[in-house]
């Protein structure tokens, strides 16, 4: 199952400049997504993450994957305007190459085990062959209203 941006801000509450996941090219319900996001030049963390250097920080890597686990989960959530999902952990994290501009990092997360409200999910991030980084992501299914303080 494919689809674009359009279909990602239907379930995503991500927007610009931090949405960090720009088309799905497989998504297996329950079991897997891949999807990709596009390193523009634009991007404007490259400003400062390095000058005459750019490099895509880490963290961000993994937050590309952590929204690409929170559109596997999201998506069959039935009332999903109404729920987030959060990060819960992150363990096994690991960095093997730089992310540079003009990249198409590959995104590839597998449901380890899921409960009712938390998922733990195995992420990698490639460009073309070579993984990139990698990393455990535990993540969980919130009530939104819960979340922005509500009962």
């Amino acid at each position: 199952m494919k689809f674009g941006s359009d279909e990602i801000r239907k379930i995503l509450p991500h927007r610009e400049p931090f949405l960090l996941v720009d088309e799905v090219l497989e998504l297996e319900e329950n079991k897997r997504i891949v999807a990709v996001k596009h390193v523009l030049a634009s991007e404007p963390y490259f400003a400062g993450h390095f000058p005459g250097a750019p490099v895509m920080p880490g963290v961000l890597i993994v937050e590309a994957m952590a929204q690409a686990g929170a559109l596997l989960l999201l998506r069959e959530v039935p009332d999903r305007e109404s729920k987030l999902v959060f990060f819960a952990g992150i363990d096994r994290a690991r960095f093997r190459q730089p992310v540079f501009p003009g990249d198409d990092l590959r995104l590839e997360l597998t449901v380890l085990s899921r409960r009712v409200n938390i998922a733990k999910m195995d992420g990698k991030a490639y460009v073309g062959d070579k993984l990139v980084a990698e990393a455990q992501l535990l993540a969980m299914l919130v009530d939104r209203d819960r979340a922005l303080g509500g009962k």
